[in-house]
């Protein structure tokens, strides 16, 4: 497993604003897109191109374009919704899915309850979203997920990670180079209801409220 922890000023600033208490929803939902944008320029970088001719106005060159099969996007219900447009605006050509997990408040195991994905992933390039990588236990269920449908290459980003559930993942993918983590920061662990601390609170209250 690899780990990208994206160092920019520009993240840096926008998840300071973030991570504010005071920062109203509005502001919260358009500074998870811009983040996100900035990530997935991270998360990209080993996107699976091709040699593409094409004219210009002046000769004939070759560049590259996407490769076939088209990656596919899946942000992990319901927070992961909040970074879907940030990551679709450096891959408008991606297909997206959903996969819903949510953590058991109790055990705090990752539990299914939605999945609107392809049966067949064979040789796709996964992007998963999931704005807090807290416990591990969602996003190790979600990657496990994925492969066993076929997936070649799985990336997982993310606003913040814990270094608990950093640790869970190593355990879990091991020496995997296919596996890859792109966060903004990882923070200092993980308090007794198992939020990041620092952290920002619950990810989906403050993109679209408690309900």
């Amino acid at each position: 497993m690899r780990l990208h922890v994206a160092d920019h000023p520009l993240v840096a600033h926008k998840l300071t604003v973030l991570r504010d208490r005071d920062t109203p929803s509005a502001t919260f939902r358009l500074l998870v897109d811009e983040l996100v944008t900035l990530l997935a320029y991270e998360a990209t970088r080993h996107v699976r191109v091709q040699p593409h001719q094409i004219e210009t106005p002046v000769t004939t060159t070759t560049g590259v374009k996407l490769s076939s099969p088209s990656p596919i996007v899946i942000p992990i219900l319901r927070a992961g919704l909040g970074m879907l447009d940030g990551m679709t605006r450096l891959l408008p050509t991606a297909e997206v899915g959903f996969l819903g997990l949510q953590r058991d408040e109790t055990t705090y195991e990752a539990v299914t309850y939605a999945n609107r994905l392809p049966d067949d992933l064979t040789d796709r390039q996964v992007f998963l979203l999931d704005p807090m990588l807290a416990t591990g236990g969602t996003l190790v269920a979600a990657i496990d997920y994925v492969f066993e449908r076929g997936a070649r290459e799985v990336t997982c980003v993310c606003l913040l990670a814990a270094p608990e559930g950093l640790k869970v993942l190593e355990e879990a993918m091991g020496d995997r180079v296919d596996v890859e983590i792109v966060v903004a920061a990882v923070d200092e662990r993980l308090n007794e209801k198992k939020y990041i601390v620092p952290g920002l609170g619950d990810a989906g209250d403050r993109l679209y409220g408690i309900v």
